[in-house]
């Protein structure tokens, strides 16, 4: 790539980390850019995931006293999103480069369609926690973990979207904290790109310049995100996410 589209791909990066912060979904800003600036579809994916785990470490850091006195609650659904994510990583490895850029479309489809119907889903998870859903598991019971596994391998396969999908699994099944749940779907999505991005290293392709403008500019888009975040307006954040993402779908399906 060249220094502009490197420049371009580092502004992607730092799109995606505020948008992750804020939204989720911020694989669609950075997937797109590296499809249009010719990376194949799985190596762009790879050096994406590999890319926006700093991001995740710093969103993890970020929410580090929610998560106290939730270790147990993450040993089971952590374990869940590792396994999850190992399964995910290796089925976009040994499935031929065809059928990724046959299921991606639909993925990216579903991702949006998430990001869209986010607000009535976190509006409805509000008011399921505050009328009591009867006696649960305290940490959401093996419909959860199985869940969560399922999630795991979208993550490790594509993983748009991931987040929006914990949440609301976690608002669904365990009763807590919102902030609480945030930090633990941070935990978890993290545990799902790490092991992810460490399969993808030692036997994937990988663009390392793409994957360097991602990381550092996730992590600046991160911080941003914290800071400002609440001030933009999210429905023009969502805006901008199925215009990016709907961008890709076309690019795939013409590729």
């Amino acid at each position: 790539m060249t220094w502009l589209e490197l420049l371009a791909v580092f502004g992607a990066g730092i799109a995606a980390g505020g948008i992750n912060t804020i939204v989720g979904s911020g694989t669609l800003i950075t997937f797109p850019v590296l499809l249009g600036f010719g990376l194949p579809p799985v190596t762009a994916n790879v050096s994406n995931t590999i890319g926006l785990v700093p991001g995740s470490i710093s969103g993890v850091i970020g929410y580090r006293r929610e998560l106290a006195g939730q270790r147990s609650r993450l040993l089971q659904l952590g374990t869940a999103s590792l396994l999850g994510g190992i399964t995910g990583a290796v089925l976009l490895l040994v499935l031929p480069a065809a059928a990724f850029k046959a299921i991606v479309p639909a993925l990216i489809i579903v991702a949006l369609i998430l990001v869209v119907v986010q607000p009535r889903l976190s509006a409805w998870v509000k008011r399921r926690r505050e009328n009591g859903a009867g006696t649960v598991p305290e940490h959401g019971g093996p419909i959860l973990l199985a869940a969560v596994y399922g999630t795991g391998i979208y993550g490790g396969y594509f993983g748009a979207a991931q987040g929006v999908l914990l949440i609301g699994l976690l608002g669904i099944f365990v009763h807590d904290e919102l902030q609480r749940l945030n930090a633990v779907k941070n935990v978890l999505a993290l545990i799902v790109n790490a092991v992810s991005a460490v399969i993808f290293i030692v036997v994937a392709e990988v663009d390392w310049q793409a994957v360097a403008m991602i990381a550092i500019g996730s992590i600046i888009g991160g911080q941003l995100g914290a800071h400002y975040g609440r001030r933009m307006p999210p429905n023009v954040l969502r805006a901008v996410i199925v215009v990016v993402g709907s961008i890709a779908v076309v690019r795939l399906l013409m590729s």
